[in-house]
Order: C-alpha cells, then sequence, then structure tokens
C-alpha cells in the first residue's frame, strides 16, 4: 500500500497519492500546481505508474493543475458527472468505482460546495476535499453552491460511514491532517446540533473566512 499526503503550506491545500506497491499502480486526488514537482518526484521514486487523477470538484481554471500533471505523467482525468465544463477524460457518478492495481476507490457524490463535488473512499480513508472541513465544511455561496445539499451529503452520506473511518480534507489553514467520522459528527461546530433549516440559516448569516486558494496554472 501506498500513501503519501503532500501539503502546500501557503494555501493549506493537500494532494494525495495513492498506490498499490506491487502492481505498480498508483493515483493522485487535487494535484495542487504548487505541489507538482513533490508529487512527481514522490511518482518517480516509488516506481509507480500514474492510473488516475481525481478531482473532488473544479472552481474555474481549477482544471489546469490536472491538465499540468497528466502532461507530465500520464494518467487520466476523473471528475463528478455534474462538471459540465471540466476537462476530463472519465465522469463518475454516485456510487461508481475505480480500480487501480488491486486496490478500488469508492466514488460518493457530496454536492453542495460545489455541484460536482464528490468524496472518495479507499480503504479505511475518506477524501473529502472541501466538503467536509476538520471542524467545518466548505462555502455554499460560490454560483452552483447549495448549502442544503451540502448539509445532505455530509450527514446522510458521509456521516453514515463506519466511525472510524479517517478523514483526510482538501485543506485545512492550520496544518491538521487527518480526524474521523466520529469526531467530526460528535465534535464539528457546523453540523453538530443543527437541523438541515438551522445549517442553512447559519451558513447564510456566517460565511466561512476566506483561504488563499492553489493557484490556477496559465
Amino acid at each position: 500500500m501506498v500513501f503519501h499526503q503532500v501539503r502546500n503550506s501557503p494555501t493549506g491545500a493537500y494532494s494525495y497519492i495513492l498506490g498499490d506497491r506491487d502492481r505498480r499502480a498508483g493515483l493522485v486526488i487535487d494535484p495542487v500546481v504548487e505541489s507538482q514537482d513533490v508529487l512527481l518526484a514522490l511518482i518517480g521514486d516509488l516506481g509507480i505508474e500514474l492510473h488516475f487523477i481525481l478531482l473532488t470538484h473544479t472552481h474555474p481554471g481549477s482544471d489546469r493543475s490536472a491538465l499540468a500533471l497528466r502532461n507530465r505523467a500520464g494518467g487520466v482525468i476523473v471528475a463528478s458527472a455534474d462538471c459540465k465544463t471540466v476537462v476530463g477524460d472519465i465522469q463518475v457518478q454516485h456510487g461508481e468505482y475505480l480500480a487501480f492495481g488491486d486496490e478500488i476507490v469508492h466514488v460518493i457524490g457530496t454536492p453542495g460546495h460545489t455541484p460536482c463535488s464528490v468524496s472518495y473512499r479507499w480503504r479505511d480513508r475518506l477524501f473529502t476535499g472541501d466538503t467536509l472541513l476538520l471542524g467545518g465544511c466548505g462555502d455554499a455561496a460560490l454560483p452552483g453552491g447549495d448549502a442544503g445539499r451540502l448539509f445532505d451529503s455530509v450527514t446522510n452520506r458521509l456521516f453514515m460511514l463506519p466511525p472510524e473511518t479517517l478523514v483526510f480534507p482538501g485543506l485545512d489553514p492550520n496544518g491538521r491532517t487527518v480526524s474521523t467520522i466520529a469526531e467530526e459528527k460528535a465534535s464539528n461546530p457546523r453540523f453538530n446540533g443543527r437541523s438541515r433549516d438551522a445549517f442553512v440559516t447559519h451558513m447564510s448569516a456566517a460565511p466561512l473566512p476566506a483561504f488563499p486558494k492553489p493557484k490556477a496554472q496559465t
């Protein structure tokens, strides 16, 4: 098994490498432009072939990072079928899965932060992008965002996973690296003790603080 979490310090954004060491097959989740040299070095050192580049969601221009990695390392770009403008080779939907070597990644549709947000589950690990953060969640105020759908995605899909499931976010400005479903369900202040209506009201009244975002490659 191969697992690497790569953090870009200025933005707090995470990229992930997963791999089957025996089959020399791997994938990257949410490649950050500023982290690409590190990702490429790790892929080379591990001796794995990059099969997939998974996107948990897209913003205008953000798919360029995935295109840049594909051009340098190969692999195919995977994004939600609801990402109408993304440059992707494969579009996936909730309930589908991807195989690389003898490993399987499951697709969980989690719209709300964006219409095309998805999370990926691999073994005991969940990669949530900006949908579920450690002690928080992504904004839903951008075009296409929907706080009600975000609440449903987290509470009806992610919080239904086994409590020991490890949660790896798309970013964390404080450098925290991992949580669990049990911890987020019990203590995440965005969701804990709130009904759907209360969550929607809260998100509208108290927008999330802005974090530096990974730059789109030009």
